[in-house]
């Protein structure tokens, strides 16, 4: 089921997620009577009902502080800012908000140099995080000024086409405003005086930024445009995903190496499997030499970021015959964390013996424990092993992703369940979901509105009895509660 804008076929767009016009009328009612102040409602459906979050990319050389400006941007210190190379982080996506508008952020700080030397590493995470991203802020150390990597970058940025926004940084006081202004001399319009580490001029350039960020990018995958939907192969170097493309592909489209080597083009095919054309999204190529494997981790994070961004569906790639890294659990966090469709097919199946396979089941429980509802395929990419139970996993997945209940069965489950299961008492009092609707498909997004605070156990609960009751296989949920602050205070 798939009536994620306008369910009652109005044709128009409307600026409360997936409920059309009648059901949004009579959810509104209801949260009236419930006393609940009614622009705190719609700001709640409008927020859980947003499409994809524009992606803004943080990119420039090393040591000019994008990591401090993303931790400034963000509001919280979670990208490591350290002095020396080769800081590698667990996420290089965040999501912010200014001015009341959420997008993402992509970080490109990070790991200094490859094999080929500063500037074409530099150049390697600014292609990833550039294709991926609706607008880029560029950030220069305004001390220094412009250097021949940022001149490199420049031709990386027009040839992109994206918004530009020059942040000219580490500028802490009025004097330094007089090195930003060399700056102009880069092409990229206004630089922007910032000191990301005291908050100095921040929030002028993010204002900037949201000029230059759509307000919701559009969709360009999926049915209704008409284009086939898109699929990022996604998993740690070497598990197999060039393979695995090749023999869906039926032949020889990606060139498959084990030796050191870099493939910075990512490989977006167009293969027709049961009768459909899918797009693949291959991250694969990502290979350095041992003493370097820090690195190439750190980017194949940029690249499976960006090739997240643009799917619909992302299949992990599990290597079986090995044990579940770490690695392989950050990856499935990240397209969790994107709100993508989610398959998980377990490669090199066909190599397993018992005890392996004993292990691996045991491995499966407490390491992937996160996407127990995610469809499951063992395959062998080189022997071609179960690859037609791939499509129908995808199909599920995507299925899931875009299912919506209606507002009248959600609430109808939701007082069975509070009725039957109610939330613990905490401190004399037994807080209680009022109601609640979904706003949102891709991924199903609902808002729940309580009594009282709702805790995280509970809402875990809920997420797993809305699992039982509606489905929802292969596709994250949100969900987001909203308390009434006070019975009836703005009833009219």
């Amino acid at each position: 089921m798939n009536d994620h804008i306008h369910p009652e076929g109005s044709g128009e767009e409307h600026d409360h997620g997936a409920l059309g016009d009648a059901e949004y009328a009579q959810f509104m009612e209801l949260a009236a009577e419930e006393g609940f102040d009614i622009e705190e409602v719609e700001g709640a459906i409008e927020e859980a009902g947003h499409g994809p979050l524009p992606v803004l990319a943080v990119v420039g050389r090393p040591n000019v502080g994008k990591s401090t400006l993303v931790n400034r941007i963000i509001g919280r210190r979670e990208a490591v800012v350290e002095d020396k190379p080769g800081v590698t982080r667990d996420r290089v996506t965040y999501e912010a908000e200014w001015a009341g508008r959420r997008f993402k952020v992509v970080d490109t700080g990070g790991w200094e140099q490859d094999v080929l030397g500063i500037d074409a590493s530099v150049a390697a995470q600014a292609e990833y995080a550039i294709e991926a991203a609706d607008a880029v802020v560029f950030v220069v150390d305004a001390k220094v000024g412009a250097t021949d990597t940022d001149e490199a970058v420049v031709r990386l940025l027009r040839k992109a086409g994206k918004p530009v926004v020059l942040c000219a940084n580490k500028v802490d006081g009025p004097s330094g405003e007089a090195d930003a202004s060399y700056l102009w001399s880069l092409g990229l319009g206004e630089p922007h005086p910032v000191s990301a580490l005291h908050g100095r001029g921040t929030g002028d350039m993010l204002d900037r930024v949201l000029e230059a960020l759509p307000e919701a990018p559009a969709q360009t995958f999926g049915a209704a445009l008409g284009g086939p939907r898109r699929i990022a192969l996604i998993g740690r170097p070497n598990v197999g995903k060039s393979s695995l493309l090749n023999k869906v592909a039926g032949e020889e489209r990606v060139v498959v190496n084990e030796l050191a080597g870099t493939t910075r083009d990512p490989v977006d095919e167009l293969i027709e499997l049961g009768g459909v054309t899918w797009k693949f999204v291959d991250t694969a190529g990502i290979r350095k030499r041992v003493h370097l494997q820090q690195g190439a981790d750190y980017y194949a994070s940029l690249r499976t970021a960006a090739a997240v961004e643009k799917a619909e569906v992302a299949v992990v790639l599990i290597d079986a015959s090995e044990s579940i890294s770490v690695q392989d659990q950050r990856i499935v966090t990240m397209a969790v964390e994107a709100g993508r469709a989610i398959v998980v097919a377990y490669n090199k199946w066909d190599t397993l013996d018992e005890e392996r396979r004993y292990y691996l089941e045991r491995e499966i429980e407490t390491e992937l424990g996160q996407v127990a509802w995610a469809p499951r395929v063992n395959v062998s990419a080189q022997t071609g092993r179960h690859m037609e139970k791939l499509v129908p996993a995808i199909e599920t997945a995507l299925a899931g992703w875009e299912t919506r209940v209606p507002t009248g069965r959600l609430n109808a489950f939701l007082g069975e369940l509070v009725a039957a299961h109610p939330h613990p008492v905490r401190g004399g009092k037994q807080p209680r979901i009022l109601f609640g609707t979904q706003a949102g498909t891709k991924p199903p997004r609902f808002v729940l509105f309580a009594s009282g605070f709702i805790e995280a156990g509970y809402r875990r609960f809920i997420e797993r009895r809305l699992r039982e009751e509606f489905g929802f296989e292969g596709t994250p949920i949100h969900i987001s509660v909203r308390v009434r602050e006070k019975r009836g205070a703005k009833k009219k």
